[in-house]
């Protein structure tokens, strides 16, 4: 992960508590974005004036309209990245003014799991409860939507093992002794309440005769319970106050003493026949059960260990200094998002889990514009803002559908409108006025799968559930989102229609060499004018946008949004053709084995590239081309280098595969 947010509490030229300031080298990226979009449209315009094959337009029509979609989709890629922005912040016990412990806000921690080991779960788990924070002012919740014996065990377990710990009896003592100071107080006022009815009697039938002892005493009583000035009660209703008071003040430490058990879990009965919402069914149930009630709360997959300053870096986005009450108070921001990372990706991450584009340029870019996506883990949402809008939106349900009142406490909160119920989720915050930011610095890791078939199942669910989204609340005509964040979400959706495109780039130098058949005219001079310097500018303009991160890290993040392009088109036509869409968890354990059969498509067009270049490379050699097409040498060496391309592309998930782990010496 690149360019996290600095700690910058001792940085003399930080004034406030937070600021933000444009991505360095931004304004470059803009001129090149420029130049990149007036040559690309340039190009286009070309193409379609001066370039289209009309004798084969079965091919140069698709491709034509590969190059267009691909076109915009690259204007909505530069127009997302325009803005971004690098967030600093100082500590929530840094905060000038500080903000008393007393003020800070409580907070559940929500680890969300389903059938992953125990072991695991209770790794991320004793992180949690180290979580550099008041104890009394956090929780952790184990949220086992698996049900499972062995991790209610693990809970029960850990659950004493955290109530023995230091901190926990140290802060015990602390409440028995301010709970004893109490009842010390309370004895007093009782053993004075005979003696206090007494006087009040004595004076208010003696009142003129009242000597200046039985005077002197009373007043030194009401020194002693200062509650109301004396002319409002009298001295026995007051101490009757305090009394009450502090039998309050008991009954609350007390309650205190009991909720130290911070450590719980929840495991939400399932009722056959009635719906589920997968994970986002899981959050919710934990928020309207009545066992939780955080003002903000932080979501943890499984396996995703936090860092214990993780709430002190992110909290103090939430609050806003008001000079003239001279108080912090809660604005508008409905979560902070930080990025995901990973402590177990193998040498040259062969499934291309590193994220350093997303969780950087792209995810700042949306930040510029008030659409950070909520991916799920690593974020910390505020409470008021979730239930708010999610029962809006199940108040809307009802009002369609009368029988899902019995999913109420499944629906409310997190939206079940997908199986990517987390940007779904961001965006119906978006939609009603709240906002977002991202906060670019590493405070959790988590486990990457690491086989190809974890990998893939997780990337289905991701392109499903997008395109889900999509269908069912489309952003582009979603009330109260702004232009810019209609854009931000159109932008993600469209993606992921890529997989057609790239079957037309694919198949074109493959159907060159077997028949000759080129989608343009020529790939003369003309081409080559218009092609290279959109091509080359284009390239740079996607080098300073990507400035910092890693090459072989860009390299693998290309290769796998061409790679896929089977599990795209899978992922559309599955839901535009209304099948049956279940979540699945993706497993955090290795599943030992080889994949080949899950990339056969890849697999068919690798070799299918492969037979076309020998194939076109024989004739050339025997000297008896079969199409004039293929004597051009500019053309030949053209496609030459896309069918090489195209192959080094390929290879990536190919070579995941069959990839194995090395093995111990």
């Amino acid at each position: 992960m690149t360019n996290p947010a600095s700690i910058v509490e001792n940085s003399p030229s930080f004034s406030g508590n937070i600021r933000s300031r444009l991505k360095e080298r931004t304004l470059l990226f803009r001129y090149l974005a420029e130049i990149n979009l007036i040559l690309g449209a340039w190009y286009l315009y070309w193409r379609i004036n001066n370039s289209i094959n009309y004798d084969a337009l079965w091919l140069s029509v698709p491709l034509l309209l590969a190059e267009i979609y691909s076109f915009f989709g690259g204007v909505m890629f530069v127009i997302g990245l325009w803005r971004p922005l690098v967030r600093q912040v100082k500590s929530l016990d840094q905060l000038m003014p500080p903000l008393p412990r007393r003020d800070w806000p409580t907070v559940d921690v929500f680890i969300t799991c389903y059938s992953e080991p125990a072991e695991m779960v209770e790794e991320t788990a004793r992180a949690a409860l180290v979580i550099d924070y008041p104890p009394t002012k956090l929780r952790v919740y184990v949220l086992d939507d698996g049900n499972s014996p062995a991790m209610r065990a693990m809970t029960e377990k850990l659950a004493i093992e955290d109530l023995q710990s230091p901190i926990l009896q140290q802060e015990a003592e602390k409440l028995d002794i301010e709970r004893t100071q109490l009842v010390e107080r309370l004895r007093q006022l009782e053993n004075l309440a005979p003696d206090i009815q007494a006087a009040e009697e004595f004076l208010q039938a003696e009142s003129d005769s009242a000597n200046a002892k039985m005077a002197g005493f009373i007043e030194r009583l009401r020194q002693f319970v200062l509650w109301l000035p004396p002319q409002h009660q009298s001295v026995y209703e007051r101490v009757q106050a305090e009394r009450k008071s502090l039998e309050a003040a008991i009954d609350q430490k007390e309650q205190e003493l009991i909720e130290l058990a911070r450590f719980r879990y929840i495991a939400r009965p399932k009722i056959a026949g009635k719906a589920h919402h997968a994970k986002a069914g899981n959050i919710n149930y934990a928020i309207f059960s009545g066992e939780t009630s955080g003002d903000f709360i932080l979501t943890l997959d499984a396996d995703h260990i936090p860092k214990p300053h993780f709430l002190k870096r992110v909290l103090p986005y939430f609050f806003t200094y008001n000079v003239f009450a001279g108080k912090y108070e809660n604005n508008r921001i409905a979560f902070v998002q930080t990025p995901q990372d990973f402590y177990n990706i193998p040498k040259g991450d062969p499934f291309g889990h590193q994220a350093s584009l997303f969780y950087g340029p792209i995810q700042q870019g949306k930040d510029g514009m008030n659409a950070a996506f909520y991916t799920g883990t690593n974020a910390v949402l505020r409470r008021e803002a979730l239930v708010n809008v999610g029962l809006q939106y199940f108040s809307d349900e009802f009002s369609k559908d009368a029988q899902r009142l019995d999913e109420f406490d499944l629906v409310g909160g997190v939206s079940s409108n997908s199986i990517t119920e987390d940007m779904n989720t961001a965006m119906r915050l978006h939609g009603a006025g709240w906002k977002s930011l991202y906060h670019n610095e590493i405070l959790a890791e988590g486990l990457a799968p690491d086989d190809l078939s974890s990998t893939l199942k997780q990337r289905l669910r991701w392109a499903q559930g997008t395109i889900q989204v999509l269908v069912r609340e489309n952003p582009l005509t979603k009330p109260g989102l702004s232009f810019w964040q209609r854009l931000q979400y159109f932008q993600t959706m469209y993606s992921y229609f890529s997989g057609f495109a790239t079957v037309v780039f694919i198949a074109c130098p493959i159907i060159y060499f077997f028949t000759g058949v080129i989608p343009v005219k020529t790939y003369g001079p003309a081409f080559a004018i218009h092609f290279i310097p959109a091509f080359v500018v284009n390239r740079l303009t996607f080098l300073a946008a990507s400035w910092g991160i890693p090459a072989r890290e860009i390299w693998r993040s290309e290769q796998y949004a061409i790679a896929l392009f089977p599990l795209f088109i899978q992922a559309v036509w599955s839901v535009l053709t209304n099948r049956p869409i279940k979540f699945q968890v993706t497993p955090k354990q290795r599943q030992a084995g080889i994949y080949l059969r899950l990339v056969w498509p890849q697999l068919l067009v690798f070799c299918l590239t492969i037979v076309s270049i020998l194939w076109a490379l024989g004739w050339l050699v025997i000297g008896q081309m079969q199409h004039p097409n293929l004597e051009q040498p500019l053309a030949y060496a053209l496609n030459l280098a896309w069918s090489i391309y195209n192959l080094t592309l390929l290879w990536a998930i190919i070579r995941a595969a069959v990839w194995q782990p090395p093995s111990a010496e």
